[in-house]
């Protein structure tokens, strides 16, 4: 189906369609209603979601279902400041940033200068390392700050479709820019750092609870509505060492299961 959407010119027809905001707005209110209920009972089934992990399976719609609330037994956060924690559920991948560097979000690819739209910011990370987290639709779609410290205002950047072949530093054929969102964070324990959460191509709203503040770690930072989405950790130059087995899995095309407050590697001092 990717490669017809992508690759063909009926496939790219199809695909502005399912990307223009008016068909997302739609879906997204469909969702929020209560005639969207009916979609919960399956939505449990065909994903094995165990329900005694949250908190209620009493749901007024089906995105209330989507990032229902988890119990905080089920994803306790290690508290030892020298950890690197996940912001959340995912698939991990890891990749050592280069100027160059060219890595996969949902069905683009991106150099951080390109994800971030802010050439200088993204020399800043130069050397350093992008950790990309993939929510598959039955993982627990709210997230969390990996560390404490305070943040900036949120940035908004807005998705782009594209019809032709992508120029600069991206090597394949792209068609769509995702919508997403990212803080600048003054961290405790790994310094200045990106968080970035990336929505779907249709739906994918990202909600977050927060504008400028002071956070702490394990604090919820947001949530995602249906559509599958991404959380982006980009830190500094000896930041942090990440554990080995990550970068080789990454290295082979294996993405590493994790969850929200585990631990993925250690801060240097």
């Amino acid at each position: 189906m990717l490669e017809f959407l992508y690759g063909t010119p009926a496939g790219r027809l199809i695909l502005k369609l399912l990307t223009n905001p008016k068909l997302s707005v739609l879906c997204g209110k469909f969702l929020d209603s209560k005639y969207s209920r009916f979609l919960i009972k399956g939505f449990i089934k065909k994903n094995n979601i165990d329900m005694s992990e949250y908190e209620t399976s009493d749901f007024g719609c089906f995105n209330d279902c989507f990032y229902r609330q988890i119990k905080k037994e089920c994803r306790p956060i290690n508290m030892d400041a020298d950890a690197l924690i996940a912001p959340c559920d995912g698939l991990l991948s890891a990749y050592r940033i280069k100027q160059d560097t060219v890595f996969p979000v949902k069905q683009s690819h991106y150099t951080v200068e390109s994800l971030l739209r802010d050439t200088a910011l993204a020399r800043e990370f130069e050397d350093g390392i992008c950790l990309v987290y993939r929510l598959c639709v039955d993982n627990y779609h709210r997230y969390s700050y990996f560390d404490s410290g305070s943040k900036g205002e949120n940035i908004h950047i807005d998705g782009i479709l594209h019809t032709v072949r992508p120029v600069a530093l991206r090597k394949v054929p792209v068609f769509i820019e995702n919508s997403r969102e990212y803080t600048v964070m003054n961290t405790d324990n790994f310094g200045k750092a990106i968080q970035m959460e990336v929505g779907a191509m249709m739906v994918g709203k990202i909600v977050n609870l927060h504008e400028e503040c002071e956070f702490e770690r394990g604090e919820e930072k947001g949530h995602f509505e249906y559509g599958g989405s991404t959380i982006i950790v980009l830190l500094k130059k000896n930041a942090a060492t990440i554990n080995p087995k990550i970068f080789r899995a990454t290295k082979n095309g294996k993405e590493v299961r994790i969850k929200l407050g585990q631990k993925i590697g250690i801060a240097n001092r």
